[in-house]
C-alpha cells in the first residue's frame, strides 16, 4: 500500500486540511517500523496573560512498540523525550509558536530476536503556525505548518549517518464540541510528513526532498471534574512509505496523556517594589 503525494493531498483535502489542535493535545511521534505503539505524555500547560493569549507547554513523554513479529505494544522501549514549546495567539484565529526537544530512542536489529544494537539521540528545534476557522457553534477547523530542524547523535554524542534533516509537517484537525460537561471534545486529524536529510554514509550527500509519512489520528478529551487536569486519549495510524508496516495498514499507536493547566496569575507588587 504506497501513497504517492498526490493522494496524500486527497486525503488532506478529505479532512478539510485539518490543524493541530488544541492547545493540550500532545501527538504521538513516530516510532519508526513496528505492527503497534504506545505513547503517554505527562504535560504542564501555563497561561502567561489573563486573555490566554500567551501559554507554554512542557512535557516528558515515553513510548513503547512492538517487535516486527508480533502486536504487543510494550513489548520494546521505543522513545523518551523532553518537550518545551510557547504559544502566542497573536490576532484573531491565528497563532504561532516554537520550541526545543531532546529525543532519545533505541535502535534495534533488523532481525529476530530483535536484541538493541544502539541509541540514537535527537534535538530538535521547530517553529509553526496555524489558522483556526471557526465552523458553527460546535466545529473549528486548524490548520498548521511546522517547520523542523533535527540534529542526531550516537549514545557518546559521535556522528551517525544520518546527521542533519530539515522537515516539513502539513496538519490539519477538526475539532467537535461533544458537551460543556467537563469540556468533551473530539478530533479527527491528519498530517503529511516531507523532508530532505544531510547523510555521512560513505561520502557526506543529501537525499532528495519528499514525502515520508502520513498521520491518521482521532482523540478523545475531556477536564477531569474538580480538578485542572486534561486527559486525551487516542489513537493514530503511522503510514511510513517504503516500510514493512504499510502493507498492513501502517504502524497503530495506542496513546494517552494527562495535562496540568496552570492558569495565569498576577504578580502582586510591594511598596518594597516601587521603592526599587
Amino acid at each position: 500500500m504506497m501513497f504517492g503525494i498526490k493522494k496524500v493531498l486527497i486525503i488532506l483535502s478529505i479532512t478539510g486540511c485539518l490543524g493541530s489542535l488544541a492547545k493540550a493535545q500532545i501527538s504521538p511521534p513516530g516510532l519508526g517500523d513496528a505492527n503497534t505503539a504506545f505513547w503517554s505524555a505527562f504535560g504542564v500547560k501555563r497561561n502567561l496573560d489573563s486573555l490566554g493569549k500567551k501559554q507554554t507547554m512542557s512535557y516528558i513523554a515515553i513510548g513503547r512498540k512492538s517487535t516486527p513479529d508480533n502486536d504487543n505494544l510494550f513489548a520494546k522501549q521505543a522513545i523518551f523525550v523532553l518537550n518545551h514549546e510557547f504559544y502566542h495567539s497573536f490576532a484573531p484565529h491565528q497563532q504561532y509558536s516554537y520550541a526545543l526537544s531532546y529525543r532519545r530512542q533505541p535502535e534495534y536489529e533488523k532481525q529476530a530476536p530483535y536484541d538493541k544494537e544502539g541509541i540514537e539521540q535527537e534535538f530538535r528545534v521547530y517553529g509553526r503556525y496555524a489558522y483556526t476557522f471557526d465552523l458553527g457553534k460546535k466545529l473549528k477547523l486548524k490548520n498548521t505548518v511546522r517547520q523542523e530542524f533535527r540534529k542526531f547523535f550516537d549514545a557518546d554524542f559521535h556522528k551517525v549517518d544520518e546527521d542533519f534533516q530539515f522537515r516539513t509537517r502539513l496538519k490539519s484537525q477538526l475539532t467537535y464540541n461533544l458537551s460543556t460537561k467537563n469540556n468533551q471534545k473530539l478530533a479527527l486529524s491528519a498530517e503529511a510528513l516531507f523532508s530532505i536529510s544531510h547523510l555521512n554514509e560513505h561520502d557526506q550527500h543529501w537525499n532528495s526532498f519528499g514525502y515520508r509519512e502520513l498521520r491518521l489520528a482521532a482523540y478523545y478529551m475531556f477536564n477531569i471534574p474538580n480538578s485542572p487536569f486534561t486527559v486525551d486519549i487516542g489513537y493514530m495510524d503511522d503510514l511510513i512509505r517504503g516500510s514493512r508496516s504499510i502493507h498492513h495498514g501502517g504502524v497503530h499507536y495506542l496513546a494517552a496523556d494527562l495535562i496540568w493547566n496552570i492558569p495565569y496569575k498576577k504578580k502582586e507588587t510591594t511598596d518594597q517594589d516601587h521603592l526599587d
